[in-house]
């Protein structure tokens, strides 16, 4: 997976030494509350670190999911963390375990600190721009019906409303897509 640079942000792998970023960020439930069917706060470092395992063998030429960290002003990174941002192959509804739906899912998990300063934006725009370069036809976001900051940035990245659907996740969700061509 490639690191990304931004003006602001580097978009790069995850680290086991993130582990606290990441318990700490998704152990507060204003960050959970709209993730999954039900949503539910990480228990422990311990889920931390298996996450970021699971994170880092993901292979795959296109799909990735980056720790967003700040760029110092030397352009390298200045080590804070700020979320987390994914290309991924979005699942299907149906029976469990959830099997693959063939679309790919860009989405975003910011720690609440860093909401409001125009992250998620510009990360997402990025990964967009480089999924719909990679010969990915169509790219889907998907947010929990209330959820309406994350539909914001659906909106400033380009995508398309295309209303609810049922499609993905056994939920209803906003559905957004990119635009062809």
């Amino acid at each position: 997976m490639q690191t990304l640079a931004m003006e602001r942000l580097l978009l790069r792998p995850w680290k086991t030494g993130d582990a606290d970023f990441v318990y700490d960020m998704y152990s507060r439930w204003e960050v959970q509350r709209y993730l999954g069917r039900v949503p539910r706060v990480m228990p422990d470092l311990a889920e931390a670190l298996a996450m970021i395992e699971r994170w880092r063998n993901l292979d795959d030429p296109v799909h990735g999911i980056w720790a967003i960290e700040r760029r110092g002003t030397d352009g390298t990174g200045d080590g804070q963390l700020v979320g987390t941002l994914l290309l991924k192959s979005i699942p299907a509804s149906g029976e469990v375990p959830l099997q693959p739906s063939g679309d790919t899912e860009i989405g975003w998990h910011l720690h609440p600190d860093f909401w409001g300063h125009g992250y998620a934006t510009e990360a997402a725009s990025a990964v967009l721009q480089l999924a719909l370069a990679s010969g990915l036809e169509k790219v889907v976001a998907v947010t929990n019906p209330a959820n309406t900051a994350s539909q914001s940035v659906c909106r400033r990245i380009g995508l398309e409303h295309a209303g609810q659907t049922e499609k993905y996740y056994n939920t209803t969700c906003e559905l957004f897509v990119s635009r062809p061509g």
